[in-house]
């Protein structure tokens, strides 16, 4: 799978987590998915992506 992919996936999947965790456990988890967000608006601009660092060097992506 291609890293762009992964980020894509890793990012849906933590965006809807911190929604349901927002509406079932505590408000305050809206702030994941703002954090969320606010990274991949970031990395449009700047091309900085913290998760790629991450996932590269866990050796987890493919490219």
């Amino acid at each position: 799978m291609k890293l762009e992919n992964i980020i894509r996936a890793l990012a849906g999947t933590l965006i809807l987590t911190g929604l349901i965790l927002t509406q079932f456990v505590n408000p305050n988890w809206v702030w994941l998915s703002a954090f969320v967000g606010f990274n991949l608006l970031q990395s449009a601009f700047t091309g900085f992506c913290p998760a790629e660092i991450v996932l590269k060097k866990f050796g987890l992506c493919g490219s």
